[in-house]
């Protein structure tokens, strides 16, 4: 007997005929345009009518024996070629298809011969029935492919994009290609794989006018991290969607790049406001360092050496000490700077207080000056109504902070005397100064900047200090 009836015969069926199986096969070979020959086809048939198929990627494990799907081409690689491990055997061809559904995403194997028919035939869009064996790929689950072949009656609602933004983003998602401006970058670890190989791993933060992403580079592509630096604007390309501790992130592997390129981007930041800060949350903040810490080192538990440097940041709506650990320690910020905290560990702090702990998941982002005045600005323009950013601080007050020689008599009119010494955390008008204990807001025609420390001497009055003399501290 022959291959069809061969299958035929092991199908053990009365649903259909031997001639109708062979007028079936010979229809499905015409269908697939060369994919497949007759004892492909009369294999695709015979698992067609044993069993059904996963309701959807999603459900694809790599404990399956066999996962059969319909979904949608969204990528066809390159073919490459192997050498085969047995002697005087032909080298072999292997061409990578992602292919998704509504559920998700996935990477299809296909070998040898339907290679290089798929090289020749697929195409972005198309529709294909798959069956194949899953496993653990390099970036999640893949499927070799056993059979494929076209299903052009079968609607899936899967939206093929050239490009992303960081909003576009989702579990699952691959061959990805991102445009985006570089917000802080990390430094590159080692660790050792199960095969006793080294591994290199290393983040940088990237942002567009959608969001912001964290992009972990793996082994040689660690050596971006090393290549730009903050406002470089970079093509992540071949990048892959993973989550980790409730947040997605954008790996980057040997098989994907990511280079610059020359392309304007806008990042706006979007920050959580410090009063509404909660323990154990992991969230981004914002505002004007009033206050750093000299660095400190200490030894750990292993005997190695750590480093530690707080610093206190201040928005519109109170204030918040952030512990920033190793190379953060050694960020060159001070008072007066404009900065973005990204994926912070908002911890208990001292005296029942909360802090934010900068670990090495997190960026550190400066900012230009007013740029977190302009976003108050921003929200003010939809409509909120109370001052935000640090024209918050007009009238001389600041959150959770007594304004020096306030007079706790009610009586607004008083005047005295009065000097302080403190750093400038707004340089227009009004002067805003601060040590880190209480701001205060003063009168003067000087020309000051941001982050320079003075002392001030002149009349308090409402609130507000009227400068007679100011000279640098």
């Amino acid at each position: 007997m022959g291959a069809i009836e061969d299958t035929y015969a092991d199908l053990e069926t009365d649903e259909v005929s031997l001639d109708e199986f062979r007028e079936a096969v010979a229809e499905k070979v015409e269908q697939m345009g060369g994919l497949a020959d007759e004892e492909t086809a009369a294999m695709l048939l015979a698992h067609e009518l044993e069993d059904g198929e996963v309701g959807g990627i999603a459900d694809v494990t790599p404990e399956m024996d066999e996962a059969k799907f319909v979904a949608k081409v969204v990528s066809v690689g390159e073919i490459r070629t192997f050498e085969r491990d047995e002697e005087d055997a032909e080298d072999g061809r292997v061409l990578n298809v992602e292919m998704a559904d509504e559920t998700g995403s996935v990477r299809v194997s296909l070998w040898d011969e339907q290679a290089a028919n798929a090289a020749e035939d697929l195409e972005v869009g198309q529709v294909l029935r798959v069956a194949g064996r899953p496993q653990d790929g390099y970036s999640g689950v893949e499927v070799s492919a056993d059979r494929v072949e076209p299903d052009p009656d079968t609607e899936v609602d899967v939206q093929i994009q050239d490009a992303y933004r960081v909003e576009d983003l989702s579990v699952g998602i691959s061959d990805v290609t991102l445009v985006g401006k570089v917000l802080d970058t990390d430094s590159v670890r080692t660790f050792d794989r199960d095969d006793g190989s080294e591994g290199r791993v290393a983040n940088l933060s990237l942002g567009d006018e959608t969001g912001r992403v964290t992009v972990t580079l793996w082994d040689e592509r660690t050596e971006a991290v090393e290549a730009f630096e903050p406002d470089d604007v970079v093509e992540v390309v071949d990048g892959y969607v993973r989550e980790r501790d409730g947040s997605i992130e954008l790996h980057v592997g040997n098989r994907g790049a990511i280079d610059a390129v020359d392309e304007d981007v806008e990042y706006v930041p979007e920050s959580t406001p410090i009063d509404a800060l909660e323990l154990d949350q992991v969230a981004d903040i914002a505002g004007v360092v009033r206050s750093a810490d000299p660095k400190r080192t200490f030894e750990r538990d292993d005997g190695s050496e750590g480093q530690v440097r707080n610093v206190r940041l201040q928005d519109d709506t109170g204030d918040i000490r952030v512990a920033l650990w190793g190379e953060k320690a050694d960020r060159d910020i001070g008072p007066g700077d404009e900065v973005l905290f990204t994926d912070v560990e908002i911890q208990d702090g001292w005296q029942d207080d909360i802090e934010a702990s900068a670990g090495w998941r997190a960026s550190v982002v400066e900012l230009a000056d007013g740029a977190i005045t302009a976003v108050a600005d921003d929200a003010d323009d939809a409509g909120d109504d109370e001052p935000a950013g640090l024209d918050a601080y007009a009238d001389g007050t600041a959150p959770e902070t007594g304004d020096a020689g306030e007079d706790t008599d009610g009586d607004d009119g008083a005047e005295e005397d009065a000097e302080f010494t403190g750093t400038v955390v707004q340089a227009r008008d009004p002067v805003i100064l601060d040590d880190g204990t209480e701001t205060v807001s003063v009168e003067t025609d000087a020309d000051l900047t941001l982050g320079q420390k003075v002392t001030v001497r002149g009349t308090l009055r409402d609130g507000r200090l009227d400068a007679d003399e100011l000279q640098d501290a």
